[in-house]
């Protein structure tokens, strides 16, 4: 009791969780990396940390860290590690699965980042009117979806009429896809509240049991 009392008294202070400190993702090369997001997009090169041990394990895996600074102060960082790089890893990506937006202050900064970017050799397309925000679309070297993005003059109103029906919004969803969900992941994977570290397994999942 007296423990679930003191885990108590050190969440009730928690503040919310400010900004993002590093993005982190895997490289095919760290200066072909380097090349794209610095001399490209113009962020700069904050630090490259070449290390011969796995972070928490020293298990042998010698790789280099990369950071590229924002204009924010945040950075977005890279692992160049080919021991256990395939190929495949560095094709182009669905821009459901990752991609990643930055922002710039209007629509007239967005068109010359678009121009620089095509000038670079890189293909990149829109504007992509979204009501909030407008949108650019392209790809870095390791096949990752980037997005230079900036508000409308209706961002906050929109968000703000979306953030009073989102939880409904949720549930509607959860309760159209869910059949499907199953079929794909078993109610378990779906129904779980933790980890993936500590979610069901991949061969616990099971569709719909057969009628007999």
């Amino acid at each position: 009791m007296q423990k679930s009392s003191t885990v108590t008294d050190k969440t009730a202070v928690l503040r919310p969780l400010g900004n993002i400190h590093h993005l982190a993702l895997r490289c095919r090369d760290a200066e072909q990396t380097r090349w794209f997001y610095e001399d490209v997009l113009g962020l700069p090169l904050a630090a490259a940390l070449s290390l011969e041990n796995s972070p928490g394990t020293e298990k042998q895996r010698p790789f280099l860290h990369l950071f590229l600074e924002l204009g924010d102060g945040n950075y977005i960082a890279f692992f160049d590690e080919p021991g256990h790089a395939k190929p495949e890893q560095f094709e182009i990506k669905d821009s459901f699965d990752i991609h990643i937006a930055f922002e710039t202050e209007n629509i007239e900064s967005m068109l010359a980042w678009k121009d620089k970017i095509s000038a670079a050799g890189d293909f990149i397309f829109g504007p992509i009117d979204h009501e909030f925000v407008e949108s650019v679309y392209f790809f870095d070297p390791n096949g990752y979806a980037l997005e230079i993005t900036h508000k409308t003059a209706k961002h906050d109103a929109v968000l703000l009429e979306e953030k009073s029906n989102a939880r409904q919004q949720i549930a509607e969803w959860s309760a159209r896809t869910r059949a499907k969900k199953i079929e794909i992941f078993g109610a378990d994977a779906i129904d779980s509240r933790c980890s993936a570290l500590l979610a069901p397994h991949s061969d616990t999942q099971k569709s719909p049991s057969k009628k007999t």
